[in-house]
């Protein structure tokens, strides 16, 4: 089995972007949806679409618009243009159960938290 390092995933903070040696990005993507590398994962495919014409491609998953913008600015100004992808999931079905009650937890944010 292949032993998987954190160089084989798109960087999501400064330090891999700093383990992959770039000083700056040519493409970030802000996705509504955590950050899972897979093909079910709309972000993750567009990322790799990008990744493969040869740029350097970031992503920000799940940015925290309540406060100070800190997500915003955590990668800095990429070389070409930010990307916007909102989420493969709807926020209704994200935010309610079927029975219409406020879901307690998130299987795909950090520490499943709900924003």
């Amino acid at each position: 089995m292949k032993k998987l390092q954190l160089t084989d995933w798109l960087p999501t903070t400064r330090k891999e972007m700093d383990l992959r040696g770039w000083d700056c990005a040519d493409v970030i993507i802000f996705s509504g949806d955590a950050y899972v590398d897979h093909p079910s994962f709309g972000t993750a495919v567009i990322g790799r679409v990008i990744e493969a014409e040869g740029l350097r491609v970031c992503i920000v998953p799940q940015p925290d618009w309540h406060g100070d913008f800190r997500d915003f600015k955590k990668l800095g100004r990429p070389r070409l243009f930010f990307c916007i992808s909102p989420g493969v999931m709807d926020s209704m079905v994200n935010k309610y159960t079927a029975n219409r009650r406020l879901r307690s937890e998130d299987a795909y944010s950090p520490d499943g938290p709900k924003s």
